[in-house]
């Protein structure tokens, strides 16, 4: 299992944790199945009322697809499948609420799941970039996530500049992508004192607010995302190129965190 899940009965209250730390909690297919698995359970089980989200480890939250998982891609130009795609709460219709503790780096594939959270509290030391378009790739339905959550000037610019730069905590709390800064000892006692608020509240209240909130941005949201699928094809480069690029990384300078 690389998805460890421990719930507290007491407080309504499971803590979900991306645990592959030797790999920077990248997600594989088992990691992605197992995700999409969680969230549907929590929708039957009546004794999580909230959630918390985080990654093993202190380096990293989440660093997106593993770069080893091989997807198979249908023939046609017209359709892309993406192993992401159901990876977040809000695709497996939870409404109940998440909230992410985020840790070290947070990147690419990162806000699929960052993207589908309530409010996000980040560890001083966590980062977020988006890698695409360095390795040649469409940042798609990370960028709208995205700029669904930022100004769309700080949206752009880290969706653009890929690996050159990266968002420093301080800065996400400054622009409203992190809504509590901590320090690294406080990420998680702070998440779970968040979460143990929501999950004393009356949960049908609580999922009915959840709802409501979604739904204010739902439509342009579904909108977006719909384009995403013929961006990609159209945009990224054949994955022998992308893989040239990325095995290049190494030679690149240290990126900038503003």
């Amino acid at each position: 299992m690389t998805v460890r899940v421990e719930r507290d009965k007491t407080t309504g209250v499971a803590v979900v944790t991306l645990d592959r730390e030797r790999r920077h909690n990248a997600i594989d297919l088992a990691t992605a199945a197992e995700l999409s698995a969680v969230w549907r359970e929590f929708r039957f089980a009546e004794d999580v009322r909230a959630v918390v989200l985080t990654g093993a480890g202190t380096a990293a939250f989440c660093t997106g697809i593993d770069r080893d998982v091989e997807v198979a891609q249908p023939a046609s130009p017209y359709s892309t499948d993406d192993p992401l795609i159901a990876i977040g709460p809000k695709a497996g219709d939870l409404w109940k609420p998440v909230v992410a503790a985020v840790n070290g780096m947070a990147c690419g594939g990162a806000f699929y799941l960052l993207g589908e959270s309530e409010f996000l509290i980040a560890s001083s030391s966590a980062t977020f970039f988006d890698p695409h378009t360095t390795y040649g790739m469409v940042s798609a339905y990370e960028a709208v996530y995205m700029a669904q959550r930022m100004p769309f000037g700080e949206a752009a610019r880290m969706s653009l500049m890929g690996t050159a730069e990266r968002l420093s905590a301080r800065r996400a709390h400054e622009i409203g992508l992190v809504s509590e800064l901590t320090e690294p000892a406080e990420l998680l006692p702070a998440a779970l004192r968040a979460a143990q608020t929501l999950a004393g509240l009356p949960t049908e209240a609580v999922q009915g607010t959840v709802r409501a909130l979604w739904s204010a941005k739902q439509a342009a949201l579904q909108q977006a995302l719909a384009q995403a699928p013929a961006l990609i094809r159209l945009g990224n480069l054949a994955p022998e190129r992308q893989a040239e690029l990325f095995t290049a990384r190494r030679r690149a300078p240290e990126p900038r965190v503003r």
